[in-house]
């Protein structure tokens, strides 16, 4: 009798298992909200790209203006 509960026991379980898995719907949804997400990181991601794209520039153009002030200072020098 033992063990023919606990045969029953372990088939209850496995199908437990086995139906305790997503639908197709639940599935869909649940890539459809993957995508979303995807698609909204990339947004995020090139208008943080496109905003940090200017201070480089910025940044490069201060440090030729640093080095043309620094020559004459140094002709002062000589």
């Amino acid at each position: 009798m033992k063990k023919v509960f606990s045969i029953v026991a372990v088939a209850v379980m496995a199908t437990a298992f086995v139906a305790c898995g997503p639908s197709a719907e639940e599935k869909a949804k649940m890539e459809e909200q993957a995508k979303r997400f995807q698609d909204s990181m990339t947004a995020a991601l090139e208008a943080s790209m496109q905003t940090a794209a200017p201070e480089v520039t910025d940044t490069t153009k201060a440090a030729e203006t640093t080095t043309a002030a620094a020559t004459p200072a140094e002709e002062v020098k000589k």
